[in-house]
């Protein structure tokens, strides 16, 4: 019996697969040089690192 991870691997290295892989890199690197979704990221970027900056919201030993 040939498992998902076989045949994932299998479909990767076919033409089929070499040219999805292509493609979906193509597409983000397309979205990693749009400005509007750097902007979102670095959104989302500040309000998760936003709560660790107060001191008080972190779970480790205070200082």
């Amino acid at each position: 019996m040939v498992s998902l991870f076989d045949k994932v691997v299998r479909f990767a290295n076919s033409p089929q697969g070499k040219q999805a892989v292509r493609k979906a890199t193509e597409k983000a690197q397309q979205l990693a040089d749009d400005p509007r979704t750097r902007a979102r990221i670095d959104g989302v970027r500040r309000r998760i690192q936003g709560g660790r900056r107060d001191g008080g919201s972190g779970t480790g030993p205070a200082v």
